[in-house]
């Protein structure tokens, strides 16, 4: 299956099973171009690019290196303001940690899981007015569950 990213109405595929050939590096290079137009990738204010490669690296089953990308949009609060990177990055580490808990053994994953429940506690404690049937709301609760029974 590829992946499909739809980043402010650019839609990007990703078909890491084609081989790299010229046409193919025409193809990413005319996506680069298209990206270099989109307006918040020139625009630092939410942090976007930090936030899809932590993205990326959580698609690519790198636990500890997106956690490392979202907890740089949590550090940089007064940048991001009420951005929805700035929220959705909680919920980022939260999930980065309990990839890492699955991934790793003994006292690191045991360490990775209470980071896990701690920023899934954080993103919930934000998220405290929403409407809770909104589905990310309801799959980061799913995520505490699991985190803690794994625990």
């Amino acid at each position: 299956m590829n992946p499909i990213f739809n980043i402010q109405g650019l839609r990007l595929s990703f078909d890491s099973g084609r081989p790299i050939n010229k046409r193919r590096k025409t193809e990413w290079q005319n996506m680069l171009d298209e990206l270099g137009q989109v307006q918040f990738v020139s625009n630092i204010s939410c942090l976007y690019p930090v936030y899809v490669r932590g993205e990326a690296y959580l698609a690519a089953g790198q636990g500890s290196a997106a956690a490392g990308e979202f907890q740089k949009i949590l550090h940089h609060s007064g940048i991001v303001w009420n951005c929805r990177t700035g929220a959705l990055a909680h919920l980022g580490v939260a999930c980065a940690n309990a990839l890492e808990s699955r991934t790793s053994q003994g006292a690191d994953a045991d360490s990775a899981r209470v980071r896990a429940l701690a920023a899934y506690k954080d993103f919930l404690t934000l998220w405290k007015d929403a409407d809770p049937e909104i589905p990310i709301l309801e799959a980061s609760q799913g995520g505490v569950r699991e985190a803690a029974v794994g625990a």
